[in-house]
């Protein structure tokens, strides 16, 4: 008899992704939003170029993030696919 817990794993598994855009989607919309309210640094980082390098430098994460979830969740669904196939 399966729990309630491992039937809806895959269904949870899934949903980091989906949470991580919904709790960045809004934050990136106000900082778009608010022209006149730009700190200094991000002023002379912006004309030295180096707003590029970091802003590379939060996509790698969030990439890297993103694989880390997307290769943890399939090894958890194969062995989720093991121990059903086991009992």
């Amino acid at each position: 008899m399966k729990s309630n817990l491992h039937s809806a794993a895959p269904g949870l598994l899934r949903r980091p992704v989906l949470l991580l855009l919904a709790l960045l989607l809004p934050l990136l919309r106000a900082a778009a939003q608010a022209p006149g309210a730009q700190p200094e640094m991000a002023e002379a980082l912006r004309q030295s170029g180096k707003i590029y390098v970091v802003v590379a430098v939060i996509a790698v994460v969030l990439i890297g993030l993103l694989l880390f979830l997307i290769s943890l969740d399939r090894k958890l669904s194969r062995l989720e696919k093991e121990v059903a196939d086991e009992r």
